[in-house]
């Protein structure tokens, strides 16, 4: 488990977003930001893009971060 639980972890961190901001702002119940964020379960494929879509609706940066992290060398151009 964990990459993506790492990354967001940091974002949120970071950024100073709350887990219950992500929550309101994906339209999930906080617990599942929780389990994210202290790697309990992995969010899916598409939990992630909702992650990405929720980050760019509160701190633009912080969804950028988060691809970058969560992803790493895939997201550089050659």
């Amino acid at each position: 488990m964990g990459k993506a639980g790492k990354a967001l972890k940091q974002v949120l961190e970071d950024y100073s977003i709350s887990q219950f901001a992500l929550a309101v702002a994906m339209d999930v119940e906080r617990n599942n930001v929780y389990r994210w964020v202290n790697e309990k379960r992995d969010p899916t494929a598409e939990t992630v893009v909702e992650i990405v879509r929720a980050l760019k609706e509160l701190k633009p940066e912080a969804a950028k971060v988060f691809v970058e992290s969560y992803l790493g060398e895939e997201t550089k151009h050659t």
